[in-house]
């Protein structure tokens, strides 16, 4: 059964990780085009303070305070949205996390924590939209990331999450089709974004951890899932230099293991101090979708405008893993 999508003025939007970065900039975008909102995250305060701001500037929208990683909780969640809006049109999985660290130096619980909020915080997630979703249709749409798509030295756990969860979607999606549920199921991989995501991180090497460029601005990734919200897409990538990574990883993967490590002293600052506590088992430093750090950070992307639109984008991804193989061997001549 093919899913029937509404306009967003006539959506009720479900956002969680909605406190900073992606999920932030899709809370108060979905509003200010006339969706009705619920922002969950755990930091409740802070929620309180975006729904005051968004209800300032005209939007409808509430704040749930909920761990992904609880079940129960984003259950509740969802049963709030439905008694407060009636309804649920679009689920969005945002919540999430990131560790920076070589693989041997990531500590047991760090590593299961992370695995609670990334993968597991999207199958609760998923489970607890989904029997409010197939009632009269919607969105399921899960922002997961380039990292899906190839190994990343120093941030392999989060690449490990992100490789299941896009495992998980992609069946998902399947078997929702397989059973004619009316749900789209879309996963939306960005690139590298200029939220905060590094100075929340958990980090074990000396320094700060980055967002090495070319960083892309957290509304693009925005529009791409409202996007998504109104139009049936499997996957998107969002950005063309993280498409083009993930293109020259699966084509050239002996170039990859050989020059990925060496680019990837671009993931920590030596010269700036990690802000402290991560974010990684409780709530830190909400409010902010950008982290300060790319004041130049891209605002559009011709490859994903082409997939978006439905144009043709391989030669545009073509010439970009061109361009990502020139990047990775000059960097590796210089190291």
């Amino acid at each position: 059964m093919t899913p029937a999508l509404k306009p967003l003025s006539q959506q009720v939007i479900v956002i969680t990780g909605a406190s900073s970065g992606i999920g932030l900039a899709t809370a108060r975008r979905a509003a200010t085009r006339g969706a009705r909102v619920l922002l969950v995250s755990r930091d409740e305060a802070g929620l309180r303070g975006i729904v005051a701001d968004i209800t300032a500037a005209g939007g409808i929208a509430d704040a749930y305070a909920a761990d992904v990683g609880d079940a129960d909780a984003v259950v509740a969640a969802a049963a709030h949205a439905r008694q407060r809006f009636g309804r649920i049109d679009t689920w969005v999985n945002d919540a999430g996390t990131a560790i920076y660290g070589k693989l041997v130096d990531v500590p047991d619980d760090e590593h299961r924590q992370l695995f609670q909020t990334n993968y597991f915080g999207v199958v609760h997630g998923c489970l607890a939209a989904i029997p409010h979703l197939r009632d009269s249709g919607g969105a399921l749409i899960t922002v997961g990331s380039v990292a899906s798509d190839m190994p990343s030295p120093l941030m392999g756990a989060y690449a490990a999450t992100k490789h299941a969860t896009k495992a998980y979607i992609d069946t998902l999606r399947m078997e929702l089709a397989a059973d004619d549920v009316p749900v789209t199921v879309t996963l939306v991989k960005p690139s590298g974004i200029d939220t905060p995501i590094a100075q929340h991180a958990a980090n074990h090497e000396p320094g700060e951890a980055q967002i090495p460029p070319p960083a892309y601005d957290p509304e693009l990734v925005a529009d791409a899932i409202l996007f998504c919200a109104t139009h049936r897409k499997r996957d998107i990538t969002v950005g063309g230099a993280g498409r083009a990574q993930a293109l020259f990883a699966a084509h050239f993967p002996g170039l990859f293991d050989r020059l990925a490590p060496k680019a990837a002293v671009a993931f920590v600052d030596p010269a700036k101090e990690q802000p402290r506590p991560s974010n990684l088992f409780a709530s830190a430093r909400t409010g902010e979708v950008r982290s300060g750090e790319h004041p130049a950070a891209r605002r559009t992307s011709i490859y994903t405008a082409a997939v978006l639109h439905s144009v043709i984008a391989t030669t545009v991804a073509a010439a970009f893993a061109a361009g990502i193989g020139a990047f990775f061997y000059g960097r590796s001549e210089r190291a």
